[in-house]
């Protein structure tokens, strides 16, 4: 079967099927087209000849490019080939999968970033002034505070809330959000978040629609379209130079900080859970670690005989 033509199958087979959401079908195509340039410069025309030796070999010369690839990149690598490999031989197009004995790379344990609470106050304050302040603001303003206080309140990706329609905050308690693979959730929002919607549904976002065409999406970019990740993700980086917050801040800073300022609360770690959208409370745990670490801090501050 040409290798082309199996990708694209199983492309469509993992957006379609599968429901995996457009960045991750994006970044499989991706890793996909390495593995087919890398087959067709060997000399390999039909996919289901490849060989456990030929993807041994793919995985090695990756592995060894310069500049090192992330230990992450080669396991995401690694599973767009081994699901090609597997899809094929569940729909009988081939025989065996020459995947079997690959064994991806241990990615290095890394604990997430979190900001202190204070330091999320200074980057909502940077971002824009907060309902109820006697301050003008200007619509972008008010905008960048309501998206910031929204993905701090509820701990959502930076896709689901650039995704919101005007109709998902119409409840003033709750928010339902729609993760990878289209899971859908409901996470309370604060009251905090919730006055700041509010200021930017009441104040600013007719003026953003009238500049472009509107539409049913929450949140608006200058012109009057619909915000996008890169956006928001700019949004974040200029309230964080604004804050003088020197650390690398990013929308997934503030989903970090949300799980962390939860737990050090005293949240249950299956609550927590459920309000990211984990799939596995695995996922979830490394949360706990960050607390930890904060506790051990404190205790070799404070204790007389720590050290």
């Amino acid at each position: 079967m040409e290798t082309a033509r199996a990708i694209d199958a199983y492309v469509r087979h993992i957006a379609i099927e599968r429901g995996l959401s457009d960045h991750t079908v994006a970044a499989y195509r991706r890793d996909l087209a390495q593995y087919s340039a890398w087959l067709t410069a060997h000399g390999v025309v039909d996919i289901t000849a490849v060989t456990p030796a030929q993807v041994a070999d793919f995985a090695a010369e990756r592995a060894s490019a310069q500049p090192p690839p992330a230990a992450s990149s080669l396991a995401r690598l690694q599973s767009s080939v081994r699901g090609l490999h597997r899809h094929l031989v569940r729909e009988g197009l081939a025989d065996d999968d020459p995947t079997g004995r690959l064994r991806p790379p241990k990615a290095p344990r890394r604990l997430p970033k979190a900001l202190t609470v204070d330091q999320v106050v200074a980057l909502l304050d940077a971002a824009g002034p907060a309902p109820g302040d006697d301050v003008p603001a200007e619509a972008v303003q008010l905008r960048d505070r309501a998206l910031l206080e929204l993905l701090y309140a509820t701990g959502a990706r930076v896709s689901e809330v650039v995704t919101l329609d005007v109709d998902d905050v119409a409840d003033r308690d709750v928010l339902l959000l729609r993760g990878k693979g289209s899971k859908e959730r409901i996470v309370p929002v604060g009251s905090y978040a919730r006055a700041a919607v509010d200021a930017y549904l009441t104040r600013a976002r007719p003026e953003l629609s009238r500049r472009g065409r509107g539409g049913p999406r929450l949140f608006l970019g200058a012109r009057g379209a619909p915000l996008s990740r890169q956006s928001a993700w700019l949004v974040i980086q200029a309230a964080a130079e604004k804050a003088g917050l020197t650390a690398h801040v990013s929308p997934h800073t503030l989903r970090h900080s949300f799980a962390t300022h939860l737990l050090s609360g005293g949240a249950d770690v299956r609550v927590v859970q459920e309000l990211l959208g984990h799939a596995s409370v695995a996922t979830t745990q490394i949360y706990t670690h960050v607390s930890i670490d904060a506790l051990r801090d404190v205790y070799v501050t404070a204790h007389p005989r720590a050290r």
